[in-house]
């Protein structure tokens, strides 16, 4: 079986499986304790935007969204996002048939990897997927949604337009989800950060793709402008659920990334 082993495990999230399970039962317990709004939990949400550093920094943000789709109850989950280390003309689909995490192999779902290549001609380009964007997410599927089927999509060059198609198509069957994954703005100082992660969650929780281009500073604004475009058309709304940024967690304040969580609803 051709298996998409880990890349970044130990480095941006730990590589045991106790560890992960303890790192995701802190999350919960931190949530659960400092949450004000207790009913954001009973939310149901098919797509989200979560970010994608070291668990360390943006993983409790991520996983509040990831315990939303848990209510969901998706049967396969589309991952979505940017290629850092590649240069991609388009968005590669992975073709493997399954997914390595320390928790266990995720499934892919071949019948809808075989649909996505036809209706769009999506190629895999397999150097593109040794990427940490889409990775990080694959054990929170895992905990949360272990009987779950996965596919994973990474762009370059990509327009949103053709992006949101595609997020359209996969959204029409309700059994299937999309997570996009980004992180804000890098390596100003905390207030700049603030300043511009500010602008980007404005446009996000407006629904406004071109306010979104003009303002916002992501390394995932292509799939985050693609998701907003399908939630504009469908009318959905944004939820912010969590912000933070790397300075919450070293202190630093020199050179801040800055994270953040939405469901949309």
């Amino acid at each position: 079986m051709n298996t998409r082993e880990t890349v970044v495990a130990g480095q941006f999230y730990p590589q045991k499986q106790q560890e992960l399970e303890e790192i995701f039962k802190t999350y919960n317990t931190l949530m659960e304790e400092n949450i004000k709004d207790k009913n954001i939990l009973t939310i149901k949400s098919n797509a989200i935007i979560v970010p994608h550093a070291g668990y360390i920094y943006s993983g409790f943000t991520a996983n509040i969204a990831f315990r939303l789709l848990k209510n969901f109850q998706p049967k396969t989950i589309v991952v979505i996002g940017p290629s850092h280390h590649v240069y991609l003309d388009g968005t590669s689909i992975s073709l493997y048939d399954s997914y390595e995490t320390p928790l266990g192999k995720i499934s892919i779902n071949k019948t809808l990897s075989n649909n996505l290549v036809e209706k769009f001609n999506l190629k895999f380009f397999e150097d593109a997927h040794s990427e940490h964007s889409t990775e990080v997410q694959m054990p929170f599927i895992k905990n949360y949604l272990p009987s779950a089927s996965v596919i994973e999509l990474i762009y370059g060059k990509e327009s949103s337009e053709n992006l949101s198609k595609i997020i359209e198509f996969i959204l029409e069957n309700p059994n299937n989800a999309v997570v996009i994954s980004t992180d804000l703005s890098h390596y100003y100082n905390l207030n700049k950060a603030n300043a511009l992660d500010n602008l980007c969650l404005k446009a996000i929780e407006e629904l406004n793709p071109q306010k979104l281009q003009k303002n916002c500073e992501a390394c995932g604004k292509i799939g985050i402008t693609a998701m907003l475009m399908y939630a504009k058309k469908k009318k959905l709304e944004a939820k912010l659920l969590d912000y933070r940024t790397s300075a919450d967690a070293n202190g630093d304040k020199t050179q801040v990334v800055g994270y953040a969580s939405v469901a949309f609803v």
